[in-house]
């Protein structure tokens, strides 16, 4: 019973010792010539500017973007396993699933909507 899972023991072995090597000959072989532009914060080649003092806002379109990820994630989830399975699911996996996509569509109507499909 335990020999079947020699197998995956051995791949979690093999990948520990590929990531701890990795991070230990990227210590010992990579360069050591430090100056102060390779210890600044990276900005894209501008100085960077003192933040103003209290919180500071975000557009909204980061979030509106990242719920759309988030949406059309879910609905990849649901349709993959339902395709495989569509010939025994018959009508009623039929109108479940347009009722799945039509909540889908409400969801992408909002966004769009709301502008977070517009980059300017």
């Amino acid at each position: 019973m335990l020999s079947n899972y020699v197998p995956i023991l051995v791949l979690l072995v093999i990948a520990a010792l590929f990531a701890v090597g990795s991070v230990a000959a990227g210590a010992l072989i990579g360069p050591r010539r430090f100056n102060r532009a390779k210890i600044d914060a990276y900005e894209c080649g501008i100085e960077p500017s003192p933040a103003p003092a209290g919180p500071q806002r975000f557009p909204v379109k980061y979030y509106n973007t990242a719920m759309l990820f988030i949406v059309f994630d879910i609905e990849i989830i649901f349709l993959f396993p339902w395709a495989v399975a569509f010939d025994s699911l018959a009508v009623f996996g039929l109108g479940a699933m347009a009722l799945f996509m039509a909540t889908i569509f409400v969801a992408y109507a909002y966004e769009w909507r709301r502008g977070g499909l517009e980059w300017d």
